[in-house]
């Protein structure tokens, strides 16, 4: 059988540990000397001409799979070392070091061969020059200079991504948010009614759709419900009562089937219709609550998708990076506008966005809107102005008069006693101005 094994290759290069000074030892007992085996001073010719090392063969080393190494290019810097290169190395090392006056540098060793000397054994000046970019500007060398230039760097980069930290996050979908909230932006207006419906409607007025909503808020917190389904069905109510006519002693149930379409909507656990029915002191049969809910969904067609204020409050409270005291303070104002008849006049985002501000605005207790926030809104501080100065009202009378619902919900330990808070009334100084 024949042994294609390494070691019976005479034309394979021995490991290290097999070469050097010591014979090699061979089947039958007797000393072998590799037919590969060449002489130091063979080896170190590569060092000594000036020619250059087109590559350097790596040696194989024994394996169990027996690879076999690529020819790689060879690294001056990474040359392999004989005894008799290292003896010349250290040699030059000690003569360099006793002529450091002298500006000639050590080319020769006691040997009288020419040997390449490293570049750190060379002066100074015949070093090579490093590779590297060049410079357009000059070079600050007053460490005062430089710390005032990071600095103007800092500052303008004030834009955050927000979304870097929920990159392996595949419920925050981060690919696709920024087109999300874009298509947000484009259909929010489909969602608005007309600030004036009110004015068809022959039976109802602004305050009882006031008092609707307060209720349902209570309503919403009792059941405990989730945010998302508040605000979905104010919005729902107000699209239904701008195209259809309701007397007044069915407002509650529009109300009450509207919070039912939302849970169906938003909820995993739906209330069931004979709950709302003791919410409403049996006022209504079940008949009366299935009859309006088709009646609704035809009015509005079923189109239930439409984004409202708390999508927006999402997204822009993650742009302010809100702890939980400012998402309480923000959701407390946002609730406190959708009893009001007259924030209809703005569009989702605006609220939303307002809202955030006026909330930094309490807390921090002076104007703050920077431009990550302004960048992920799209409004600025002057556009916020107008609704943060109606929200700051509404924050200032939230306990007094009779609609206070709101003001008991976030006056609660559950709420952190958020409503307890001092309202940003700096904010209303500019109102008489123009």
């Amino acid at each position: 059988m024949v042994n294609t094994s390494e070691e019976n290759n005479s034309n394979a290069v021995m490991p290290r540990k097999f070469q050097g000074g010591m014979n090699q030892v061979g089947r039958g007992g007797g000393r072998i000397v590799g037919q590969n085996r060449r002489a130091l001073g063979g080896i170190n010719q590569n060092f000594v001409h000036d020619r250059p090392y087109p590559c350097v063969v790596h040696k194989r080393v024994l394996s169990e799979k027996h690879e076999i190494c690529e020819k790689k290019q060879a690294d001056l810097g990474h040359r392999p070392i004989t005894r008799r290169f290292a003896a010349q190395i250290a040699g030059s090392q000690q003569s360099y070091a006793e002529k450091t006056k002298n500006s000639n540098p050590l080319n020769s060793n006691e040997f009288g061969n020419s040997i390449a000397v490293d570049d750190e054994l060379k002066s100074p000046e015949d070093q090579p020059e490093p590779m590297t970019l060049e410079h357009t500007e000059p070079m600050h060398s007053d460490p005062l200079e430089m710390e005032e230039v990071e600095m103007e760097d800092i500052e303008g980069e004030m834009i955050l991504d927000i979304d870097s930290c929920d990159a392996n996050n595949s419920l925050a979908v981060v690919e696709y948010i920024e087109d999300l909230h874009a298509y947000y932006r484009k259909i929010e207006y489909l969602g608005c009614v007309s600030p004036a419906y009110m004015d068809e409607q022959l039976d109802l007025n602004e305050r009882m759709r006031a008092i609707l909503v307060d209720w349902l808020i209570e309503v919403h917190d009792k059941f405990d419900l989730m945010q998302e389904t508040l605000f979905l069905t104010v919005n729902l109510i107000d699209r239904f009562l701008a195209k259809q006519n309701v007397v007044r002693k069915k407002l509650q149930l529009v109300g009450l089937v509207a919070m039912l379409l939302a849970c169906k909507y938003e909820e995993v656990s739906v209330p069931v219709v004979s709950d709302l029915i003791h919410i409403a002191d049996r006022a209504y049969t079940r008949k009366d609550i299935l009859e309006m809910e088709k009646s609704m969904l035809n009015t509005l067609q079923y189109n239930m998708s439409l984004p409202t204020a708390y999508v927006f409050m999402r997204r822009f409270l993650k742009a302010a990076q809100a702890d939980k005291k400012l998402e309480l303070v923000a959701f407390f104002l946002v609730e406190l506008s959708l009893v009001e008849y007259e924030m209809l006049k703005f569009p989702p985002s605006l609220v939303a966005a307002a809202a955030v501000y006026t909330a930094q605005c309490t807390v921090s207790g002076f104007k703050h809107w920077n431009k990550t926030c302004e960048w992920h809104t799209n409004y600025s501080e002057d556009q916020l102005l107008e609704c943060s100065m109606l929200m700051v009202g509404f924050h200032q009378k939230a306990g007094a008069g009779k609609l206070t619902g709101v003001h008991r919900k976030y006056g609660s330990a559950k709420f952190s006693f958020t409503a307890k808070c001092e309202p940003a009334c700096f904010l209303l100084e500019n109102k008489n101005q123009p």
